[in-house]
């Protein structure tokens, strides 16, 4: 989703970028250069980061309200509007303000997210603006969740998570988020991962043909390692399977942990039960974005 910002003095450009879940995440084994491939159904969700980008002279200033994160050269979204000005030095500078909502370090993408929308931003401002493929090499440099923010619609990613084929069809599944309050290294859960799958399993069409038994298709090759990291999230797993889910997930290394429900409702009065009986953790309610937003405001 995309909204215009109301100033007249200010020619600045605003993007509101998803988080994202994944539906599933098979990793198949470890490549020579140290990364994993793997099979993964990313879904975009309706939790948005907000970020603004508007020219300057020189240079790049990055403001907002981070939610706790650096607004400098340690943040994602910084180093984004770095490798665009590599690109297209011809651009100058740029001015970024970053509104977090997205949960950080949740396993929702929301770095990824705004590294994305601040490629997506600058090259609206570059004229003439990279390509779509010119762009999403540029992306993969900065993380392997970093291209499939910029088509936010539902797609299979494979390779490291690069390679990505929209899916179409699916329907926007209410969820009910919460992430307790455990940092996770996802490396640390990389490096105790046995690999035994050795092929992807999980297959688009099975699920399209039965998409509200989600339990058959929810797997997270990576879920074991950290709920015996911490095992609060196998309680909160548990509760929530209690509370009529039609099936519970974590969401990449963690900690945030996801239920599809059958309505939104539904979802919505579960979420109130959860922030009392979770006090200590983030809740959210939301759903699926079955279709793209594709457009950006000025």
């Amino acid at each position: 989703m995309t909204t215009r910002q109301n100033s007249s003095s200010d020619a600045s450009l605003l993007l509101e970028v998803p988080a994202k879940i994944n539906f599933w995440l098979e990793v198949l084994n470890r490549r020579p250069d140290g990364y994993h491939n793997v099979s993964s159904l990313m879904l975009p969700i309706g939790i948005h980061d907000r970020v603004t980008a508007a020219r300057r002279e020189r240079g790049i200033e990055l403001g907002g309200d981070g939610g706790g994160v650096p607004l400098d050269r340690n943040n994602l979204a910084w180093r984004a509007a770095e490798i665009f000005l590599g690109a297209r030095p011809d651009l100058g500078g740029v001015r970024l303000e970053l509104t977090k909502r997205i949960p950080v370090a949740a396993g929702l993408g929301g770095g990824s997210a705004d590294a994305a929308a601040v490629l997506l931003l600058l090259n609206r401002l570059a004229e003439p603006p990279l390509s779509l493929p010119d762009l999403a090499r540029l992306a993969v440099q900065l993380g392997a969740d970093v291209p499939f923010f910029l088509r936010r619609c539902p797609a299979l990613a494979t390779g490291i998570g690069e390679i990505l084929e929209p899916i179409h069809g699916l329907p926007p599944y209410p969820l009910v988020l919460i992430k307790a309050p455990v940092a996770v290294a996802t490396a640390l859960v990389y490096s105790r991962l046995k690999l035994t799958r050795g092929g992807a399993r999980t297959r688009i069409a099975t699920l399209l043909a039965h998409p509200w038994e989600p339990r058959r298709h929810l797997v997270n090759d990576l879920e074991a390692v950290t709920l015996e990291m911490h095992p609060r999230l196998k309680q909160i797993k548990a509760w929530l399977y209690r509370r009529g889910a039609l099936g519970v997930l974590m969401s990449g290394s963690g900690p945030t942990v996801f239920a599809v429900y059958r309505t939104l409702p539904e979802a919505r009065a579960i979420g109130s039960e959860a922030d009392n009986e979770w006090p200590e953790c983030w809740v959210g309610v939301t759903e699926v974005l079955a279709s793209p937003s594709t457009g950006v405001g000025r």
